[in-house]
């Protein structure tokens, strides 16, 4: 075949294939990026519901200005209750942010040493942790450990663990996901490691610290701890798409919070006060300034955008670990960010 046939044949192959990509084109997150802005919040949420979510919530706290509240969609489908701005929300792995300005403050007390590795803090599991004596509290923290997720164990989803010792053992005797200190890899292990060294720590449960240490001295008084602690009909729903389960009375052990809680803390994690003297330089070495959740029926955004000085917290109820609804939900938190940002301009 001469070379301009071969250049024609491999033009037309281009094109075809570039047609047939289309194909698995997410049209639908596609039309929910471009479409025109609304006006406002709310009808940014209402396009959301539109859009598949069965309610939201988003906070907004800029600087010099009363917050905003915003709701749409659905509190509790089946009972007809209407989402509302005060609804508790399971927040997730927003509550890493919580666990590591705990362990910043035990360092900077002496308490805990970012140095000290896991063989030194859990003799007990030194063997069932590969590299355990190399792995130090800095790396946990920092997702740079090793140690596999507990969620990505083969069995987790299909027999789910019952109780906390199960849930850590999913992530036990397993080989390293990288060498310590030479990647990133986001592990639920590290944490639940983490929390129940401030456990052993402090000598009582890390969620009694965080409330002494964080919440209180803050006036949080929406944020809790467990589950136990709330009146449920003010837990907001949460549902997995094509799942007929309202997943609110799943206890993840992970904290719940209003919408304006999490904002209130997220602005102090952001400003320092919520540090005391040498805390937040301890922190700043250690862990991010926002964070993302995702349980079944739950996800959360938290971000400060420090160019409009400004705390924006989205919710949303629904759920889907195939990663469309996760990406709906960042399209409305970023299209929300800018109507923010217009306004403010305005």
């Amino acid at each position: 075949m001469s070379n301009p046939k071969i250049k024609q044949t491999l033009r037309i192959l281009f094109i075809l294939a570039s047609i047939g990509s289309l194909y698995f084109v997410p049209w639908p997150l596609v039309k929910a990026w471009i479409r025109p802005l609304p006006d406002s919040v709310q009808e940014q949420l209402e396009e959301g519901v539109e859009q598949g979510f069965d309610g939201m919530i988003v906070y907004v706290d800029q600087g010099g200005k009363s917050p905003e509240f915003y709701a749409a969609g659905w509190h509790d489908r089946e009972k007809k209750i209407p989402a509302y701005p005060e609804a508790l929300f399971k927040i997730a792995s927003i509550t890493k942010l919580y666990v590591a300005v705990s362990v910043a403050k035990l360092v900077k007390d002496g308490r805990l040493s970012l140095d000290k590795t896991v063989a030194e803090y859990f003799p007990e599991l030194a063997g069932r942790i590969e590299n355990s004596d190399r792995i130090t509290l800095r790396m946990m923290v920092q997702h740079r450990s090793g140690i596999p997720n507990f969620v990505d164990h083969p069995d987790y989803w299909t027999n789910p663990p019952k109780n906390k010792e199960e849930t850590l053992a999913y992530g036990l005797d397993l080989p390293a996901d990288f060498e310590p200190g030479e990647s990133y890899g986001y592990s639920n292990t590290n944490y639940m490691l983490i929390s129940d060294l401030i456990d052993k720590t402090v000598g009582y449960p890390h969620q009694q610290f965080i409330r002494e240490e964080i919440l209180i001295p803050l006036g949080l008084k929406n944020t809790y701890t467990s589950l136990s602690e709330v009146d449920m009909d003010e837990v907001m729903s949460g549902y997995y798409v094509g799942v007929d389960q309202d997943f609110k009375t799943e206890d993840t052990g992970l904290m719940l919070a209003t919408a304006e809680d999490v904002g209130i803390f997220l602005r102090a994690l952001n400003d320092g006060s919520v540090f005391k003297e040498g805390e937040q330089e301890i922190y700043s070495e250690i862990y991010v300034y926002e964070h993302t959740g995702l349980l079944p029926g739950y996800q959360s955004i938290a971000e400060y955008h420090k160019d409009i000085d400004t705390v924006i917290i989205q919710f949303n109820n629904t759920t889907n670990f195939d990663g469309y609804d996760w990406n709906l939900a960042e399209i409305i938190y970023n299209r929300v960010v800018k109507i923010v940002r217009k306004d403010r301009k305005e």
